[in-house]
This record gives structure tokens, sequence and C-alpha cells, in this order.
């Protein structure tokens, strides 16, 4: 039996050597429930009790060499597949990086953040309301009622009779009015839609951005002053505006703004169309009937509101001069900011 047991660790020492040996078959030959040294340990009964001792002795010593051997090889497989896997996944850090393209806001996205941060900065808040309104808000509570010529020039898309795309963000500023009393002090950001046909300078789809204020004592002054300031912070210290009367059905007096052209400095250029002057909203001081209409007292409280277009405002600030640039997903064009 002792021949028996040398013979086994000889021949598992062998092909233990092997450079493709099969570990785990290797260990189920020789140590498994019906491996070759279990079935000797398996005899030992069969022997004196005198010889017992001593090939017991040599039975463990070859099953711990066996065990040990196989425990060594697995490690030298695993540490020669960690190898092989580092060289096949080996990169050389000098070699430069894939560049990655990082995404950026849109012009208009960027522009709307710009005014609304210039606006939350004089105690503006930003109120947002429903796309698709009714007729009600969108014309009749700004004094704007059925067959009025106002509504021609605002001309929407119509789901139904009284419901509608809205033209203006305008009907936030009376949902605002109709649920809180006095001081009021808003801006509302958001598309609106007119059955405008598309050119360089219209769109059927266009974002707006509206202003109210509302609280004793508001005057034309106070509109000035505020629209001074964002002028100045959106287009430069330099920047001047000035009013021209117009006629607005939900502000009395109403004007258009221009701010002076921020490019030649209000002497004449191809941006202002040597006009020295670029528009870029209207405003006015809300009408009586429109505060009476939301429950305000227009004898206790008077107050003013704005509206410019987003888009316009793009376009003024970096010199597009056409808007479907800002629709188109050019990446040439929106690369550029």
């Amino acid at each position: 039996m002792r021949e028996k047991l040398e013979e086994i660790r000889a021949r598992a020492s062998a092909q233990l050597s092997e450079i493709n040996a099969d570990l785990e078959a290797i260990r189920i030959k020789y140590l498994g429930k019906k491996g070759e040294l279990t079935a000797v340990l398996r005899n030992m009964g069969s022997l004196s009790p005198e010889e017992r001792p001593a090939i017991g002795a040599i039975a463990n010593e070859v099953r711990t060499y066996i065990e040990n051997a196989i425990a060594e090889r697995m490690k030298e497989k695993k540490k020669d597949a960690l190898g092989e896997k580092l060289e096949a996944e080996r990169i050389d850090v000098t070699m430069p990086g894939t560049a990655v393209d990082v995404g950026r806001r849109h012009p208009l996205a960027k522009v709307r953040k710009e005014m609304e941060d210039i606006f939350i900065g004089m105690g503006f808040s930003v109120v947002e309301g429903p796309e698709v309104e009714y007729d009600y808000y969108n014309f009749q509570a700004l004094n704007i009622p059925e067959n009025h010529p106002a509504r021609d020039t605002q001309d929407t898309f119509y789901i139904t009779d009284k419901i509608l795309l809205r033209s203006q963000t305008s009907p936030v500023q009376v949902r605002t009015m109709e649920k809180q009393k006095p001081p009021i002090r808003i801006i509302s950001p958001g598309r609106v839609y007119r059955s405008d046909e598309v050119d360089a300078t219209h769109s059927p789809l266009f974002h707006q951005l509206e202003g109210l204020v509302v609280d004793k004592g508001i005057t034309m002054g106070d509109l000035k002053g505020m629209l001074e300031t964002f002028a100045k912070t959106m287009f430069g210290e330099s920047t001047r505006i000035r009013f021209r009367p117009h006629h607005f059905p939900f502000t009395e007096p109403s004007a258009e703004v221009d701010v002076s052209c921020f490019s030649c400095g209000g002497k004449g250029c191809r941006l202002c169309k040597n006009e020295g002057w670029i528009e870029i909203l209207g405003a006015g001081m809300v009408h009586p009937n429109v505060l009476r209409g939301c429950g305000i007292d227009p004898e206790v409280y008077s107050g003013f509101a704005f509206g410019m277009g987003i888009e316009r405002i793009v376009m003024t600030k970096y010199n597009i001069d056409d808007m479907r640039l800002l629709y188109e997903n050019d990446m040439r064009f929106l690369g550029q900011f």
C-alpha cells in the first residue's frame, strides 16, 4: 500500500505540472469521494494495527501534497490570467484622449435664464401657467372683448370657441391677480402661439417673458427705472432706453420701449438699421378695467406690465438676423453658443 500511495503522488505531480492541467478534474480523480487516494484510505482496515499509523501518515502527507499543489497551481493560473487580461487591456496613457462633446444650454434657454435672474434680483417671482388657455383669460380679462380689433393681431389656434393656445403669457398675470392681492411682483416666461407665417422674424410658436407689478403708488417712473436696470444688466451699462407712445388694450398709458444699439452706441449701423435704437418690448400702466375685473380697486392700487419676446432679445444680443436659426437644430449654428 505504501507503493500505491507513492505512485498516486507521482502521477498527481506529473499531471499537475502540465501546462493545461484541469485542476478540478485532478482533484476529483484523487481526492473525491470515489478518488484513488480515498479508495486507498478505505482499505486501511485490512492492515495490521502496527502498519496503520505509518501508512496513515503517508496517506495524509500525500493528501496534503496534492491539495497544496492544486492550490499553488490555481494561484499561478489566476496570476497568468490577470497578466493576460492586463496585457490585452493595456492603455497607453501618453496618447491623446477621445474628445467628448459636452452639452450646453440652447441660446433661447440661456437668455431666458439670464432674464429671469435679472428680474429675480429685483424682487420678482417666476410664475408659470397653462399653454392651453380659456378665451376669457387670453382676451376678455385683458380688456379685449369679442370682435375687438386687437384680436386680429394676436390671432391664435383655437381648440373650441372658448379654448385656445395662448397668444401671450398675460393670462398668467390675470390668474395671479385673481388669487393674490397686492403687493404683486411677478414675471411669467413661456411658450406662446400665433397663426403667423414662418419667416425671418415670425414663427407660429415663440417665447415671451411678461412682467407685472401692482401696489399702492406705482407710476410710469417705476416702470422706466425697472426697465433701465434690466437693459443695462442685459446689454451693458452704457445702454439707454426710450419710450414711444403706443396703444395696448390692457395698459393705459402704453408705450413701445427701445434700447440704444449696443453695437454702434446709437450712431446707426446695420444691426439697428441705421436708427440707433432697437425695439425690444411693450409696456404700460395696467388698465383700470383689468384691475377691476380681478377684484383689485384701481382707486387704491396701480400697476405696470411689460412683455418682450425672448427670441427678439436673443437675436438682438447675439446679432442674429433670422429667427429660424433658433429652431433648426443646426450644430454649426448652436455650437457658437
